[in-house]
């Protein structure tokens, strides 16, 4: 029997345990509410669980601020190392939930040390197994730079992120700046954003990619990138990501045929691609990459907005990272793809496995515009309207030297075919290079990309 101390300690330690919006969130993010806890009996400011996530083993933490304010202490560091320590031995995804006001002062220099294990955690487990982060209140100095860390970041309305404060730090500004992937409006959808991206995501880097039931495309059209993407996806399988940053381009994570991949699309707008635009492709297709998920690009594009040297720093990493991704690589040409933009995008080799055009596409190292000033310079001169010639001889060259059919005589393009035949000629691409294996790369460590 029970004595009355231990009555009264168990019903202590039942009451620690009592439904604390930490736990709340577990219970939205794990199957059915379901989840085991750890390390129950030492609350430290944050709750750490395992359980099912749409079917799929995760590790997950989620700071308490009803429990010293869920201050970062050394004993709060070693519960969430000990989630991401698991979720490393186990090759499973780890989810951590932000809501904190900051180090627990008292800790000192114990403090510093709990962030820096936690940090260095995340790091060897990045493109080891998803990690996702959930912003749901306030997250400040370190531990924003361990959130931001994630692959995928998701942030509520009416959250706040910084470093310091005094700057912008709500979801809007989080967003804009690329530093969170989706804002939700509130914590249920930022647990339903989590669950849609991990059923897209392999178990870890050497699991094979997920595989579903799927619905056909409705749509067969590219004239824009989100009708590119859904031409292309499963009906109802897009995850788009970073939606409010790099404008003129679209990210998005589906399923093609059932099984996972990745789509860029360039022709969100009628803009240049910006610095935001390259590092959103490029950071897109090293998160692809690391878990060996095909990237799928639909080429149409003015080109790259090189006005300032951020913009050419920019292009030098997405190009460097479209270079050094291994995973199967499918280019089409849709609309416009010139010069440095083709050559990043569609490159053979480089930047695709494959390269697919439509028969209306243009493909050329120049723009026709400026082709046609440098090759038929004799011909506009004494021109009663200058424009109007250029424009006539620009269109010859477009529809002759920049087509498709020219492209592919060349061997620039593998293969033409009409919007109705993409889906099916994509889809039988993946099939092939499924097991595709890398054998020429000399032996490194990792590039290093432009700052």
């Amino acid at each position: 029997m029970m004595t009355e101390s231990q009555k009264s300690k168990l019903a202590e330690y039942t009451a620690a345990k009592a439904p604390c919006p930490a736990r709340e969130r577990l219970s939205a993010l794990f199957d059915d509410g379901v989840f085991t806890e750890t390390a129950s009996g030492l609350s430290a400011g944050v709750v750490t669980a395992y359980g099912y996530i749409n079917g799929i083993p995760a590790y997950a933490f989620s700071q308490d601020r009803t429990a010293d304010s869920g201050a970062v202490s050394k004993a709060h560091g070693e519960k969430v190392c000990k989630m991401y320590d698991l979720a490393a031995k186990n090759g499973v995804p780890v989810v951590g939930i932000y809501d904190s006001c900051g180090a627990f002062v008292e800790d000192g220099a114990e403090a510093l040390n709990a962030y820096s294990a936690m940090l260095l955690e995340a790091g060897n487990l990045s493109g080891v197994v998803p990690t996702v982060s959930v912003i749901a209140g306030v997250c400040a100095g370190s531990m924003a730079v361990l959130a931001a860390a994630a692959d995928h970041v998701v942030m509520t309305e009416g959250a706040e992120l910084y470093v310091t404060a005094g700057g912008e730090s709500g979801a809007k500004a989080a967003a804009e700046s690329g530093v969170v992937s989706a804002v939700a409006e509130n914590d249920a959808a930022a647990m339903e954003s989590v669950r849609k991206y991990l059923s897209l995501m392999p178990q870890n880097n050497l699991s094979p990619l997920p595989e579903f039931e799927y619905d056909a495309p409705v749509t067969a059209s590219f004239d824009n990138a989100e009708n590119s993407i859904k031409s292309i996806a499963d009906k109802d399988s897009v995850l788009e990501l970073y939606r409010d940053f790099g404008k003129a381009s679209m990210t998005a994570l589906c399923t093609v045929s059932g099984v996972t991949a990745g789509i860029a699309a360039l022709n969100k707008t009628s803009d240049k691609l910006t610095a935001d635009d390259s590092a959103k492709l490029a950071g897109f297709v090293r998160l692809c990459d690391a878990f060996s998920i095909p990237v799928i690009t639909a080429v149409d594009t003015e080109g790259f907005d090189m006005a300032g040297a951020d913009a050419v720093r920019a292009a030098a990493r997405l190009s460097g990272a479209y270079a050094e991704a291994t995973c199967a690589k499918i280019a089409l040409v849709s609309g416009k793809a010139c010069g440095a933009a083709f050559i990043a995008f569609a490159g053979k080799n480089a930047a695709a496995d494959q390269v697919f055009a439509l028969p209306e596409a243009v493909i050329a190292p120049v723009e026709p515009v400026t082709a046609a000033e440098f090759l038929y310079h004799d011909k506009l001169k004494g021109a009663s309207d200058l424009a109007a010639e250029r424009n006539k001889l620009a269109g010859e060259y477009a529809e002759n030297e920049a087509s498709a059919f020219a492209a592919a005589a060349k061997g620039a393009v593998d293969e033409i075919i009409t919007a109705e035949n993409v889906r099916s000629a994509v889809a039988g691409v993946l099939e092939i290079t499924a097991g595709k294996r890398l054998n020429k790369r000399l032996p490194k460590k990792h590039s290093i990309l432009p700052l």
